[in-house]
């Protein structure tokens, strides 16, 4: 039976210091809008922590990561909703700081003078995403690394569908000596396969169905994985080309960090296939595991 909880919403950094339980504190960062995907991260949060813990979730859509014409200004807000939720799967803080709060003296963006400090994430965040967002990830591990400043955690669960995020936000806390455990959680699927994201209640009832396309291509990449890489992405490619309304941004199939694989990689060797797309003015990102 699932047991509901009040979660103490705090809206300061002065508020949050105060609410460290005696036993581990394991964080969840989100923008908000929370559906199933996040559900079961806070879930995964709770058993982690265990009943002397503390979970804590954040709402906070970061200006700093969107570039300029992305969708920020229409990113969904459903913050009632999500305490909901949160008081459901036994969330203990909710962390929904102000952008002045974040960022007090202003958000810095590229291009703009600011003596702010802010995380250079490195080559990986010039590829896939970074490739077609440039300044997403300085502006994603900035915004954790604050977070991550001020709710101390000692465990942080991310879901695998952000799978680059998640690569580059270990590769930060393993370079600047973070001290945190970073879970990587399963990506939560609708029964037709389509990943779960705040972004696909933009897509109409035709763009919902083309969308599942996305799933399929790589359902058939790992299905393929076994002959080789060129066997892999002529398969997932096959599967995208029969869905015309679908305009595919990249894909790509790496080793498991994100690197090059070769044609051929070692049998029982493991790598990753990525896609992103755009379905009408929306845009999708997904990923799954391959066993070569």
């Amino acid at each position: 039976m699932t047991t509901l909880t009040t979660p103490d919403v705090v809206r300061s950094r002065g508020d949050l210091a105060g609410l460290r339980g005696t036993g581990p504190v394991v964080f969840v960062p989100t923008m908000g809008a929370l559906h199933e995907g996040h559900a079961s991260l806070l879930r995964i949060a709770r058993e982690r922590a265990g009943a002397d813990g503390t979970v804590v979730l954040s709402i906070f859509v970061n200006p700093l990561q969107f570039g300029p014409g992305e969708d920020l200004d229409r990113y969904p807000r459903t913050f009632d909703a999500d305490v909901a939720i949160a008081a459901t799967e036994g969330v203990d803080v909710v962390f929904a700081p102000t952008v002045a709060e974040m960022y007090p003296d202003g958000v810095p963006h590229e291009g703009v003078v600011s003596e702010a400090v802010t995380v250079q994430p490195g080559p990986l965040a010039d590829l896939f995403e970074g490739a077609s967002r440039p300044g997403h990830f300085r502006g994603v591990l900035t915004v954790v690394a604050k977070l991550f400043g001020l709710v101390r955690p000692d465990v942080a669960v991310f879901g695998e569908k952000d799978y680059q995020q998640l690569a580059l936000i270990r590769r930060m806390v393993a370079d600047l000596c973070l001290g945190i455990d970073v879970v990587g959680a399963p990506t939560d699927r609708e029964p037709d396969g389509l990943a779960r994201s705040s972004r696909n209640r933009y897509l109409d009832a035709e763009q919902r169905q083309q969308a599942v396309v996305l799933s399929r291509a790589l359902r058939a990449a790992q299905e393929r994985a076994s002959y080789g890489v060129p066997a892999a992405r002529w398969a997932a490619m096959s599967v995208i080309k029969s869905e015309p309304g679908v305009e595919l941004d990249y894909l790509a199939l790496t080793t498991t960090g994100l690197g090059e694989l070769p044609d051929y990689p070692e049998a029982g060797s493991e790598g990753r296939v990525l896609v992103a797309a755009r379905v009408g003015s929306t845009r999708l990102i997904d990923n799954m595991p391959l066993q070569f």
